[in-house]
């Protein structure tokens, strides 16, 4: 009877996999048997630092600070509640990949008809560009900053980021793994430094992660909450988790699906609350620095950069700054490059040598940065910035909604499936997240 079920269980998908997911690196992690508790735990921790990088990425600095010297301490809480969804979604996509052995984009071509699957891909396609846009502009900005690189030069200087990527691919996944969590940490510890110097309000900290009904009935307010609620999950990373927790050796058996469920879900919860801290930090400097020093209208990178030396009166506040900007705008490249492979192979099974597929994901990003920066220069790569967070959040339905039918599909997931409650939970931060984006969107195109 059980072997009955099993048999079910595999004949709902309608097509035999082609290839794992990420061959070259799947299953290659090893896990240490009969290992103690934490032993384990480090062996698959890992992939939640690839996931917590697109939270961190320079696509949600301009927000966070333009939240923090507006409106204070208030948009904590919205940070928080985004964060909470994340870790909701993400432990979705890893529990899909663990139990189905594929990733999102594949069990996405074999549910949906081909025609669909292929608008699928086009859309994930293009959240893939549009972070990988921001990256380029959070790195230029960066190079600009650090060293007086114009921009123009900068977006272009980008496109050497490709042999990093390529060259840690062939050592192998634990490499890129180490790299991410590096820059994570320097990232944390440029903004643990920023906050000592801006001597934050410690008492409105702990109050502004209290939602605050002002954030629904201010208008200005609500927008940028919306702007941080909307770009904080993004759509690649649904699809990077679901493949990348397939590379640790787990016995791919009840009970090794499930302690390997168990670690994942402790792993991207650990990572996540990493990057909840770095965003947080990053609205609390600004709040710190300019909303109590009466500056309100700061929103771009730049202008942060700018007026932090002589704001805190430190001489190297600013540098720190363009340090951890360029740390993020690098990290996330890393992840960008690995969702593009796990897309386009499981949309489309087209395999293309990791060079290929890194130089036309990059080429699409730099050509519109490059004539943007040369026609407008910063006030239209700022504008860009912005514009690729509204791309994504265009995104992020069409795969948080394929996401939850799968986990909640008993024929697809077995005894796995999602329980009634958090099937419940699931669809409804799926149709909040589906008319958050809508408003988002419809305030954007309103406003222009």
């Amino acid at each position: 009877m059980k072997k009955e079920k099993t048999e079910r269980t595999k004949q709902s998908w309608r097509k035999a996999q082609n290839a794992p997911s990420l061959s070259e690196v799947n299953n290659s992690v090893a896990i240490p048997k009969n290992a103690k508790f934490f032993r384990k735990l480090f062996a698959f921790m890992g992939p939640g630092a690839l996931i917590a990088v697109g939270y961190v990425d320079p696509g949600n600095w301009a927000t966070s600070i333009a939240g923090g010297s507006e409106f204070g301490y208030t948009l904590l809480s919205v940070i928080l509640i985004s964060n909470i969804l994340a870790v909701l979604l993400q432990s979705l996509a890893s529990k899909l990949g663990i139990v189905t052995g594929r990733d999102l984009a594949q069990a996405s071509s074999d549910h949906f008809s081909k025609p669909f699957g292929f608008v699928l891909w086009i859309l994930a396609e293009l959240a893939i560009i549009a972070t990988d846009i921001a990256e380029v502009i959070g790195s230029a900005i960066a190079l600009n900053l650090l060293f007086g690189i114009p921009l123009i030069w900068g977006v272009c200087i980008t496109a050497l980021d490709i042999f990093l990527v390529l060259f840690l691919q062939h050592k192998g996944f634990r490499y890129i793994e180490v790299i991410v969590i590096t820059l994570m940490v320097t990232i944390l510890v440029c903004f643990g430094a920023e906050m000592v110097m801006s001597h934050p309000d410690m008492q409105a900290i702990a109050k502004g992660f209290i939602p605050q009904s002002e954030i629904v009935t201010n208008p200005a307010m609500l927008y940028i909450a919306l702007g941080i609620l909307g770009a904080t999950v993004m759509p690649h990373n649904l699809y990077l988790h679901s493949s990348i927790v397939q590379t640790r050796q787990y016995a791919r058996t009840k009970e090794g699906k499930k302690e390997a469920i168990r670690f994942s879900f402790i792993d991207s919860t650990f990572s996540l609350t990493i990057a909840l801290l770095i965003n947080a930090s990053i609205l609390i400097l600004a709040a710190a620095a300019f909303y109590t020093t009466g500056q309100h209208n700061v929103a771009g990178i730049e202008d942060a950069y700018k007026l932090l030396n002589p704001t805190l009166g430190s001489s190297i506040a600013s540098t720190i700054f363009a340090v951890a900007l360029l740390a993020s705008g690098q990290n996330s490249t890393l992840t960008g490059t690995l969702a593009g492979q796990i897309v386009m192979e499981g949309f489309l099974n087209i395999r293309l040598k990791p060079v290929v597929r890194r130089l036309l994901t990059r080429v699409l990003a730099i050509v519109p940065a490059v004539i943007i920066t040369a026609l407008y220069g910063a006030n239209g790569i700022n504008e860009l910035l912005i514009f690729s967070q509204v791309i994504l959040s265009m995104q992020l339905s069409f795969a948080v909604i394929p996401l939850v039918m799968f986990t909640s599909d008993k024929q697809k997931m077995g005894e796995f499936v999602n329980p009634t409650w958090l099937k419940i939970i699931s669809w409804t931060v799926a149709i909040f997240i589906a008319v958050l984006n809508i408003y988002l969107l419809f305030y954007t195109l309103t406003s222009l």
